[in-house]
Order: structure tokens, then sequence, then C-alpha cells
């Protein structure tokens, strides 16, 4: 089967016990990965899970099966959660169907793949899509009006009436990751004590009072002077991230959303589009014109095809070498900086 971020929940539903692999794919990395946790969350018992990466399938194709088919250290239930980029649970998922197709995975631990970078049109994918026990789900680049509903529908379901444009605030805040977002609507429930059997109002006040994160404090400066070139602006940004302890992986997904927002914003561009006009049309907050519309014009799609997986290895790497990321992260942004001052 086949769906997309609107449906895709949907039909899991319909698919019911008979899906046993989900594969997550499209340029919205965090929109994907909030939603295999989210069928994840709807399993009649999740059990302990298990963890694999891309690069591990890709060296050793034949492991995905073997986890699906062993038992839980405790003998309990368990599933199979893997993140990869690409292709690289291709030989994997062939391996998987193979042993499905002749009848020997019955039994076998639901698994869900998250593959950054790969799309509805990827081998993977087309592997999958004709399969009762699967489902592909593309998940395309947000946009600030779909994420201030979903922050809506957080807030009802954790108990809270948002006040004005709060919603919105949030979406922004959060840098369009329903991630993010989600964390700040659950602090925010927790600091007014909310709940669905005692709901609150909540107001930009009340948000302030939590410390959420902002366009100025937060990560965008730092995703803003390596997208863009700015060489002399990163060591001042790169010395705030060491002073104000800025999460590497947060600053990771940040690069990641502006990228895919650039390519999707590359491909609906057109020659002898007004910059302003155009950016406007396609629901870019208006404080970000000026980084989002030079941006645009340093990378170009094929810049960004291989930008983008890129961050995702980048990504993969800070969280495999949590004691050394604020140096790798440096590293990489001082390289991306360098290249963009050179599209100048």
């Amino acid at each position: 089967m086949k769906a997309t971020q609107r449906d895709y929940a949907q039909a899991a539903r319909k698919a019911g016990k008979s899906l046993r692999i989900c594969f997550f794919c499209g340029a919205d990395e965090a929109g994907a990965t909030a939603a295999a946790k989210k069928l994840i969350a709807g399993l009649d018992d999740p059990g302990e899970r298990q963890e694999l990466t891309g690069q591990e399938l890709r060296s050793d194709p034949v492991r995905l099966v073997d986890e699906a088919r062993s038992t839980s250290l405790f003998g309990d239930s368990r599933h199979i959660f893997v993140r990869a980029s690409g292709e690289e649970a291709l030989e994997a998922i062939k391996t998987y169907c193979d042993l499905a197709d002749r009848g020997e995975a019955e039994g076998a631990w639901p698994i869900f793949i998250v593959a950054t970078s790969a799309t509805d049109k990827s081998r993977s994918a087309k592997l999958l899509i004709k399969r009762a026990d699967a489902l592909v789900a593309v998940f395309y680049p947000p946009d600030l009006r779909s994420v201030t509903a979903d922050v809506r529908a957080m807030a009802d379901a954790a108990g809270m009436r948002l006040n004005g444009n709060l919603a919105e605030r949030i979406a922004h805040a959060a840098g369009l990751d329903v991630r993010l977002a989600q964390s700040e609507v659950d602090k925010l429930a927790l600091y007014l004590d909310a709940s669905p059997q005692s709901p609150k109002q909540a107001s930009n006040d009340d948000f302030d009072m939590i410390g959420a994160s902002t366009e100025e404090d937060g990560f965008m400066p730092l995703v803003n002077a390596a997208l863009g070139g700015e060489v002399r602006k990163l060591p001042h940004e790169l010395r705030r991230l060491r002073e104000v302890s800025l999460n590497p992986v947060g600053v990771a997904l940040a690069l990641e959303r502006r990228a895919a927002q650039l390519a999707r914003l590359s491909a609906n561009l057109r020659p002898g589009d007004d910059m302003q006009s155009f950016l406007k049309s396609q629901g870019v907050f208006f404080r970000e014109h000026r980084e989002v519309g030079d941006q645009l014009q340093r990378w170009s799609g094929g810049k960004l095809e291989r930008l983008v997986p890129r961050l995702a290895d980048l990504h993969r790497s800070l969280l495999a070498n949590s004691q050394t990321a604020e140096l790798i992260l440096s590293q990489e942004l001082a390289q991306i900086a360098r290249y963009a001052a050179a599209r100048r």
C-alpha cells in the first residue's frame, strides 16, 4: 500500500494485523519519524525495540530477517526500528520479501524503516508498494499551515485550548518539526497541569514562561550562517553553540529541515519569478524571506540533492559519536559555509 502523511494512519488501520513492514520516506524526516513512532505506539504490545541502521543492513542484509524472527531477551514481544538513508536497506528488504513470499515470515516481528532521502520512486519503495503486508508512506516538507493544524490537534489531545496565534507560534518556534512541536506542547501542558479530564486555556504568556526556543536564541542563526556562506559570522555562532550548549543533533535536524524546504521551493521556482512574491505565495514566514531567498540562489537543485543525504549522514554520525558530536558538527558546518560562500 502507498499513503501520505495525511492518510498513513488510516491505511495502517485498514491493513490491521496483516501489516508487517512499514517504509517511511520523503523529504520530511521529522514527520516520517513521528509517524513511525505513532504506529509503534498503536501496536497491541510494542514490546522491546531493536534498533538498526541502514549501514548495518547494507553490510549484513540478512540481519533484518534474523532480528525480525528472533526472540526478545526476556521472551516478550518486540519490534524492529531501522533508520536508513536512501537505498541502504534495499538488499535487506529484498531478503525479507523473499522469505515472506516463501511463507517463512509468519510470526515475524513488525518492522519500521525510516529512509531519509528515499522517495516512493526508490527501488525499496517499489518492492513494497504492491505488497499486502507492507505500507509505504511518503512525507513531504511541512508548511506552516499544516504544522499549525498539527499543533492544535496535539493541544486538543493534551487538554489545552490555544489563544490567538499561539499554535502558529509554537509551530514556528519548533522550526516546523512536529517532534519538537510535540515536545513544546507537552511542556506547556505540564506547566498548566492540563489534561483531557481537566482542560486549560494556554496563552502566549504561558508559552513565554516555559522558555520555548525562539528563532533568535535557537538553531536558525547557526543554520543561516552555514547555508548562507557567512564564513566570517560562523565562528561567532560556533562559540554560541558551545556557550549556550545547543544540542548538535538539534542543529543537524534544523539543517535538514531547511535543506528540505529549499528543495521544495527550488522545484517550484520559475525563471523570472519575483523572489519576495514567490516566497510569500509559498507560505515562507516573512521574517525568513531574506535568508531563504539568499540560500535559494546559492543552492541549485543538483547541489541540494547532494546536500540532503550529506546532512542525513551527519545526523547519523552525531548520534553514533555523542562525545565528539560538537566537533564533528563544527567541521561540517565550516565546510558547508565555505562551499556556499564560493557560490556568491
